[in-house]
């Protein structure tokens, strides 16, 4: 599946030019559903090509780890006692250390065999956060039931994996804590507390875990002098050269820090879409790049891979999750990459309770798009509840798509925001969104391509269109002569576009003889299938004029016709 990042993206920066923009999942990304509905963990095996996902999931009973290799694809699962949460690979790989609810379980990643368990203190809902660290595992501990899990005065606890049992390192914080460690620097553990809300102004610290005991390196809270600023952690990563450490800040962004002493970095990275709340963060193993997570709305950049170093330059590649195919947000801790920064993988969800699993292989380069020549609509006049067409024209620059591309559209109406269904375009670029408007009045359509694989977004563009009633039609079969002893008998039809006419309608019917003097007659009950019968005997030979009207609805016009018949006799 494609080439590497390093070279996908260029030796030199990202390949992008001109303003950031969001793209969605493409042919780059391979998407699976998950069969969760929590989250917990996200491990990457480069060695065997594993994904390894635990759902964090609460309560008791037999759970599992879920397997995938690096084409998205379920390739197995290990069972757990308990639900599983926090995961961490041993840094040769060859041993994967898996919380459960009372033990922690490791697992030999050749066989994918249970290999060994630890007892632990009882959690019995919050979940743990586990790292590797100095060649040994450390986990967080939690130990209350569910309503307590993210109470700020919560007790949280740092241990580290002993044989046979949990060694309590005696550290005593409130919150939750975070874990983060890695093979950038072998024996540097992260923490970070969480959850423990604006008062308590949240820390991060850092251990050195190469000795028997921790020792305890720089810390630092966030709030300034007015309370303002504290950090609300999300996630955290550290540099393939282990001097920096980027934060995953839901309050701020993405933070990124100096290792030795915790301070700001000289430069740090360009701030989310406005709205964006940063929930990951995780460096390419090569040192290049790095993937920022977040929670945002509509087409803005839920993912953004850019270089490592923002001295570096460059607009980074942004991707957009929408929709029930692909979740709509990346969930924090939810991005990890593989070791030679080929892939990165990013767990979203739609907010709820479904997950899904990408595979992303940024692309080599990227080109513009845009909206030419404006938009028409078909027909001229659009009425509710009738087809109406949105032409235009999509202009690619660079090499043309090896699928066709889709642009997709929303409609604007009083009753809020609707999502029309997405048009694919033509190879001369051209397209049509179909829609059926249900309402009368104003209606904005805003259309949208979110780009492919090798095709940055084009800026929106929209039309505004006045969606009126649906017209209606009568049609009169008369007699050109009648008698007055015989009477007139005339039938007719009434028709309408759009929706369907209600049922009982009922039509008036006047009569206006050659005096001028008019009556009104007794009204045409209309069938279902819209024809309609009217008869009657007129006192009064000559020229007599019939007229029959509807008066409409609220989505059908009002319409009339009329019939002359000579009576005589």
């Amino acid at each position: 599946m494609g080439v590497a990042l390093a070279t996908a993206l260029g030796s030199a920066g990202l390949v992008a030019v001109g303003a950031p923009a969001a793209h969605a999942a493409t042919a780059s990304d391979e998407v699976a559903k998950l069969p969760i509905s929590s989250f917990g963990a996200l491990v990457v095996d480069s060695a065997h090509e594993r994904v390894y996902l635990s759902d964090g999931r609460k309560g008791s009973g037999a759970s599992e780890v879920l397997v995938y290799n690096f084409q998205g694809q379920r390739v197995g699962s290990l069972a757990t006692d308990q639900p599983a949460s926090g995961m961490a690979l041993s840094a040769d790989g060859a041993t994967l250390h898996v919380s459960q609810t009372n033990r922690m379980l490791t697992f030999d990643t050749e066989t994918l065999t249970r290999s060994g368990a630890t007892y632990t203190p009882y959690d019995v809902a919050c979940g743990r956060d586990v790292a590797v660290a100095g060649g040994k595992a450390w986990f967080t501990e939690t130990p209350y039931y569910d309503s307590y899990c993210d109470r700020p005065d919560n007790s949280a606890l740092l241990y580290g994996v002993g044989d046979p049992y949990a060694v309590d390192t005696g550290w005593r914080a409130e919150g939750r804590l975070k874990l983060e460690a890695g093979p950038e620097a072998p024996d540097r553990l992260v923490m970070g507390q969480a959850g423990a809300g604006d008062a308590a102004n949240a820390f991060l610290t850092t251990f050195d875990a190469s000795g028997d005991t921790l020792v305890r390196g720089p810390s630092r809270r966030f709030a300034d002098a007015e309370g303002k600023g504290a950090l609300d952690l999300k996630d955290m990563a550290q540099s393939a050269d282990g001097k920096r450490i980027a934060v995953a800040d839901a309050a701020y962004g993405t933070r990124l820090l100096e290792a030795g002493d915790l301070t700001d970095a000289p430069a740090g990275y360009q701030p989310l879409a406005d709205g964006a709340k940063a929930s990951a963060v995780a460096f390419s193993g090569d040192g290049k790049y790095v993937a920022r997570g977040a929670v945002a709305a509509g087409s803005a950049a839920d993912l953004l891979v850019q270089p490592a170093d923002p001295a570096a330059g460059g607009t980074p590649l942004e991707f957009a999750f929408e929709g029930e195919l692909d979740g709509a947000r990346v969930v924090p801790q939810g991005l990890a990459w593989s070791k030679d920064g080929s892939r990165l993988f990013a767990v979203t969800s739609n907010g709820a309770s479904s997950h899904w699993l990408h595979v992303i292989q940024p692309p080599a380069a990227q080109y513009d798009s845009r909206f030419t020549g404006g938009l028409s609509t078909t027909p001229a006049q659009a009425v509710v509840g009738e087809p109406l067409g949105i032409r235009g024209r999509l202009e690619l620059d660079g090499p043309a798509p090896a699928e066709p591309v889709k642009v997709t559209a929303v409609r604007k109406d009083a009753d809020g925001t609707q999502e029309v269904a997405a048009a694919k375009v033509a190879a001369d670029g051209s397209f049509t969104v179909l829609d059926v408007p249900d309402r009368v009045g104003e209606a904005t359509y805003t259309l949208r391509f979110l780009g492919d694989v090798t095709h940055r977004p084009a800026e929106d563009v929209t039309v505004t269109v006045a969606v009126a009633k649906a017209p209606t039609a009568i049609a009169l079969t008369a007699p050109a002569e009648a008698t007055r002893a015989d009477g007139v008998e005339i039938t007719g039809k009434l028709t309408a576009q759009g929706r369907a006419l209600p049922s009982g309608i009922s039509l008036k019917v006047t009569r206006t003889d050659r005096f001028g003097t008019t009556g009104e007659l007794t009204s045409a009950a209309v069938a279902s299938d819209g024809t309609f019968r009217i008869r009657d005997l007129p006192n009064k030979r000559g020229r007599t004029v019939y007229a029959v009207s509807y008066g409409g609805d609220a989505l059908h016009t009002a319409s009339s016709a009329e019939a002359t018949v000579r009576v005589t006799g």
